[in-house]
């Protein structure tokens, strides 16, 4: 059986990342190692902790210490790394946490690579690191990398040593970069769960600016199985856009929101309570993000099964079954759980 190390598999995409693997894989095994910031939430694989093929191990992939006795305990065959601060409006504020976790992590994870003979080291990035486009065009694997956010930077960075990396070294990395995903277990800071959760409690609904900046849209299952494969097949040395070729503008993703909400619910109508706020991004808040994923659809056979309509209802009606989730990631109760469940390692 071979072990997977993912790191931040306790975060959003990195949960969902670790139901598909033990779902459609039964010869993997998955060691969860995650620092458990507040983005971090056990409560996403309490389905799962008795697994025999998954182990969590708290800890953070900056602690060489810690890395070290990992891989040479585990026997790691392949890493694919979720661990990243992510949200821009964060960095903007501080981004310390940023560089460290998202450089100075990778690093270390790819010194453990390189040195562990691991066979695959799969870099989870994103469509932020090329910037913005205008109107028209598309980011394809070869646009510029051009960030505008420390965020992004940070992300850029981490991608530019996992290049390093594989020239100097042959560390057989493999990057991907993926557009604005949503579905269960997102932190209620995004965009999409921030409105269902101050729609479900009556409070505004906060759209920066007029709400015209554009985004690509990607359920998060259909990234996990595009992660999956780029694991599985992908070429060492690439990266892969992964897009779900639906861009929409946040305005229009709110008010669609708005009008599923009213239907689910007994809620009245709650276009309402839209309230147009300054960007604090400014100039730093990229008009359009949109991904050219022909590469991955034609070398891997991937493409997006879920259109958007249908993840929204599935991401609502997940969140209202879950409102209790919600609450306990904002007020820290998730904590409380770890300790009671794994003790203070």
């Amino acid at each position: 059986m071979r072990t997977l190390l993912v790191t931040g598999g306790a975060g959003f995409i990195g949960s969902n990342f670790i139901h598909h693997v033990l779902g459609e894989h039964n010869d993997i095994r998955v060691v969860n190692l995650d620092k458990l910031t507040y983005a971090g939430n056990l409560q996403n694989l309490k389905d799962i902790e008795n697994d025999p093929r998954y182990l969590f191990i708290r800890g953070d992939i900056t602690d060489r210490k810690l890395i070290g006795k990992l891989f040479q305990r585990e026997e790691v065959d392949a890493i694919v790394n979720f661990a990243a601060e992510s949200h821009v409006d964060r960095s903007m504020l501080d981004a310390s946490p940023f560089v460290d976790a998202n450089i100075k992590g990778t690093q270390v994870l790819l010194d453990a690579t390189r040195e562990h003979g691991v066979e695959r080291f799969v870099q989870i990035s994103t469509d932020e690191v090329y910037g913005s486009l205008d109107e028209d065009g598309l980011f394809t694997e070869e646009s510029p990398i051009c960030p505008n956010n420390p965020y992004s930077a940070t992300k850029a960075a981490a991608e530019l040593l996992c290049r390093s990396y594989h020239k100097a070294y042959g560390v057989p990395v493999i990057v991907t970069r993926s557009s604005n995903n949503y579905g269960p277990y997102q932190f209620p800071e995004k965009l999409i769960p921030l409105m269902i959760r101050n729609a479900l409690n009556g409070k505004p609904l906060p759209v920066y600016g007029e709400g015209k900046q554009v985004r690509d849209w990607l359920y998060v299952e259909d990234n996990c199985r595009a992660i999956d494969l780029v694991l599985q097949k992908g070429g060492v040395g690439e990266v892969y856009n992964i897009g779900g070729n639906c861009e929409k503008q946040n305005i229009d993703v709110v008010n669609l929101l708005c009008d599923i909400l009213r239907r689910l619910t007994t809620n009245h109508e709650l276009r309402t309570a839209i309230e147009h706020i300054k960007d604090p991004r400014g100039s730093a808040h990229d008009f359009r993000y949109a991904l050219d994923s022909s590469k991955i659809r034609e070398a891997l056979g991937w493409k997006p099964e879920v259109n958007f309509e249908e993840g929204l209802v599935r991401t609502i009606e997940w969140y209202l079954e879950n409102q209790e989730w919600v609450e306990n990631v904002i007020t820290g109760e998730y904590q409380e759980y770890y300790e009671k469940v794994y003790g203070d390692d």
